[in-house]
């Protein structure tokens, strides 16, 4: 008896010191912050981890203050119990909060629609945001910015899930170019955005001004704070003059996370989404058809896109992008048929640096396809010329075995300058006026001059003769009434100056409208998925 008594004693103090261990700290744990090795599958590849597997810490109140970890032996039920025991953000309770609270309330389609979107990305959100040990709520940050569509895009060029500008995207290292923007690519903008977060937390202590920054932009929290300060003025998210988006900025992601918190309390019916991986990261190794990749994972091609947001072209550079999202069970499916692979190139496309300015006409000529199709692929404007450097897309010869170059893919650009539209304009030579005089005086090439007259480049005029010139139309309207450098006795008619005039520097007019193809419209948020714009991000 005394021996059983013993046992039991030694029982409950192991289990004592099992409930009372502390978990390790995020930055001791493998990526996938789970606190369990990866187990290996029969056929080599990872099994999903369950993070709800190892001990997980509940702290309470606010981000960065002491206090003590709570430990749960039961795993959390599926991702919105992951994020509820998360919370560390101190809550706001404004009437605002409650307006927020009921607008989402009476649109529980909408509500739907968002938290299946988020499906697919807020596992891995959550897993960074636990690594970092920053508070769940931010998770949920996607919803207020765009809804959850990595593809949004804001009237002032704010782009993807977490709604970058152009300019801060650059700055925490967004590639953006012809063939990616990494400002929608599911890894690098959570990276991102996490990264702006925490410092703007470091910035100001304390995480409603942090994503008051986040909105408005740090400088203009900054010297809100500033502005209170000398008036002997708090300090305080609430209590800044700010602007009404920003004031209901945070009142919004409150509004959710209350939501988040309590569904039945507002009716809604959140979806079941399981606490496990819903993607694995795949090595590209060569360069792709974005349509042959989405066949070889056996995902619908919306779906690839939906993981795969970056790219914007119809092909795949594995120098650039060098490796692509899928499902966590089409993964090896992909690998399997990628190796099977025989039936030709991988890439129906490639990249091409133009050599010199030229029309569209000559670089679709020159790369094998119609004008209409190279302006659609590679979204040129109508009455531009391609400059100089310019990368484009076209088809990839049977013949051609090389990838594209990673400078070419990391650094492709595509830029214009206007197609000058010119007259054919006649002017009275004068006294010992030769093709050179002539040449200089409208400044054009003396071989053009020579060549729309069909003389030598030496050739002198007879006083009172005709000549030849193509004029941009505002030059040849100033020659027309006699102003400018224009001499008196000028006649104009509107004419298409010949092809070789480009040789001497002239652009060649379009005598008939181009017809392209309309450029997409852009993907734009939902209505109140996320704020418009970033004034100063």
């Amino acid at each position: 008896m005394k021996f059983l008594s013993a046992v039991c004693l030694a029982g409950a103090v192991f289990l004592a010191g099992c409930a009372s261990t502390q978990q390790p700290s995020s930055t001791d744990l493998p990526a996938t912050d789970g606190g369990m090795p990866p187990v290996a599958l029969p056929d080599g590849s990872a099994a999903p981890v369950y993070p709800g597997g190892a001990l997980t810490p509940i702290t309470a109140g606010r981000s960065g203050a002491s206090a003590r970890s709570v430990v749960t032996l039961a795993p959390p039920v599926d991702m919105w119990d992951r994020i509820r025991r998360g919370f560390k953000m101190p809550d706001l309770d404004t009437d605002t909060v409650r307006e927020q609270e009921q607008w989402y309330a009476v649109r529980p389609d909408y509500v739907q629609r968002m938290t299946e979107r988020s499906n697919r990305y807020i596992f891995h959100i959550v897993e960074e945001l636990e690594r970092r040990n920053m508070p769940t709520e931010l998770a949920l940050l996607p919803f207020i910015e765009s809804a959850f569509n990595p593809q949004a895009v804001s009237s002032a060029r704010a782009a993807g899930m977490w709604q970058f500008m152009p300019a801060t995207g650059n700055d925490y290292d967004l590639k953006q170019n012809i063939f990616r923007d990494d400002r929608r690519d599911v890894l690098a903008s959570t990276r991102a955005a996490l990264d702006y977060l925490q410092r703007l937390y470091t910035m100001f202590g304390d995480w409603h001004l942090a994503l008051a920054a986040y909105n408005w932009g740090e400088g203009s929290v900054g010297r809100a704070i500033a502005k209170n300060q000398r008036a002997g003025l708090p300090t305080g998210y609430m209590d800044l003059t700010m602007p009404a988006e920003t004031r209901g900025y945070v009142p919004k992601l409150q509004a959710v996370k209350n939501i988040v918190a309590d569904p039945q309390r507002f009716n809604v019916d959140l979806p079941v989404i399981a606490n496990h991986p819903y993607f694995q990261t795949v090595t590209l190794t060569r360069d792709l058809d974005v349509a042959l990749a989405a066949k070889l994972a056996d995902v619908r091609i919306e779906d690839f896109r939906a993981l795969n947001p970056a790219a914007h072209k119809p092909v795949l550079l594995a120098a650039g992008t060098p490796q692509i999202l899928l499902p966590w069970d089409n993964a090896a499916v992909f690998q399997r048929n990628f190796e099977a692979y025989s039936q030709g190139q991988y890439a129906s496309w490639t990249a091409w640096t133009v050599p010199g300015t030229m029309t569209v006409a000559d670089a679709a000529q020159r790369s094998g396809m119609s004008e209409a199709d190279l302006r659609a692929i590679n979204q040129v404007p109508p009455r531009m010329l391609i400059k100089a450097g310019s990368t484009l897309i076209v088809p990839r010869g049977a013949r051609v075995q090389e990838d594209v170059a990673a400078l070419v893919a990391d650094t492709g650009h595509l830029s214009f300058q206007p197609e000058i539209v010119t007259r054919r304009t006649t002017v009275k030579a004068g006294r010992s006026d030769s093709v050179a005089s002539i040449a200089r005086r409208y400044r054009v090439s003396p071989a053009s001059v020579a060549e729309w007259n069909d003389v030598k480049a030496n050739h002198v005029f007879a006083r009172g003769l005709s000549v030849v010139v193509y004029l941009p139309v505002q030059a040849a309207r100033a020659a027309r009434v006699g102003t400018g450098t224009a001499v008196r006795g000028v006649s104009a008619k509107t004419a298409v100056a010949p092809r070789q005039a480009l040789a001497g520097k002239t652009a060649v007019v379009k005598t008939r409208p181009v017809v392209v193809k309309s450029k997409p419209a852009p993907i734009v948020r939902e209505k109140r998925g996320g704020t418009p714009s970033k004034q100063k991000r």
